[in-house]
C-alpha cells in the first residue's frame, strides 16, 4: 500500500477519491498543519510517506531533507 499526504493547501474530501490501493492522510491528520515545507518533508519522510500532493509550486526550493 502506498501511503500518500495531502498538504494543508487541498480540500480534505480528496482523500475520499483515492483507491483503496494508497494510504491517505492529511497534513491535519498528521498534526503538521503547523510545520515549514522542510520540517514538513523530513516528518512525511520519517513516518514513510511516499507521495506529498500539493498546490505549493514554491517547494522544491524550500526542501532541507
Amino acid at each position: 500500500m502506498k501511503k500518500v499526504l495531502l498538504d494543508e493547501n487541498l480540500p480534505r474530501p480528496l482523500v475520499k477519491h483515492f483507491s483503496s490501493d494508497f494510504e491517505v492522510s492529511t497534513v491535519h491528520d498528521q498534526g503538521w498543519a503547523s510545520k515549514k515545507n522542510g520540517e514538513l518533508l523530513t516528518a512525511m519522510v520519517n513516518a514513510s510517506f511516499e507521495y506529498l500532493l500539493t498546490v505549493d509550486r514554491n517547494l522544491e526550493y524550500q526542501h532541507k531533507c
